[in-house]
């Protein structure tokens, strides 16, 4: 297997390492419920996207 020639220098590493930190979750609160959600998903509970109903959803028995 090849080996580098030459070592990289610590701003080279750190420069790639850089895009590596973890982003924290983005999420926006439901108007209707207050609760946390994730942006640009179809809420399952309650079948709509946007305001407008998406999907039908089964009520639970």
């Amino acid at each position: 297997m090849p080996n580098p020639k030459r070592r990289h220098s610590k701003a080279r590493t750190r420069t790639r390492r850089a895009h590596d930190a973890l982003n924290t979750p983005q999420f926006y609160l439901d108007k209707d419920s207050g609760e946390a959600k994730i942006p640009h998903r179809i809420d399952l509970a309650t079948g709509t996207y946007k305001g407008r109903k998406i999907i039908d959803v089964k009520e639970a028995e």
